[in-house]
């Protein structure tokens, strides 16, 4: 979340343009929170892709081998996908919120 906040913070002036020429609200909100699961989904991946292999290194040393199934990464996505979802909202609607004029203002 703290991610997204300072995403939208450095981004307000496009916040602005965007709502200027004509961006819905509920455009501000699906690109925000679509960013939000794009970025969990692929932190899911790195996830559960470097838990894989360092079960598989470590299962070399062990006498029984880790048991990953389909199961297994569909839960590991599902529980990314939940939390960009959950963590996505409250930035995106603090996205959409901003006043037009006042984010037109702000000069970086």
């Amino acid at each position: 979340m703290n991610i997204m906040l300072v995403g939208i913070a450095e981004r307000t002036r496009e916040i602005g343009i965007r709502k200027a020429v004509g961006a819905s609200n509920a455009n501000i909100v699906s690109q925000f929170l679509i960013e939000s699961l794009m970025m969990s989904m692929v932190g899911g991946l790195i996830g559960y892709f470097t838990g894989y292999v360092l079960a598989f290194i470590i299962s070399t040393q062990l006498y029984f081998a880790p048991a990953f199934t389909w199961q297994v990464a569909a839960v590991a996505l599902a529980m990314a996908l939940g939390v960009g979802l959950v963590f996505g909202i409250f930035p995106a609607l603090k996205a959409a919120r901003k006043d037009t004029i006042e984010s037109l203002r702000q000069y970086h």
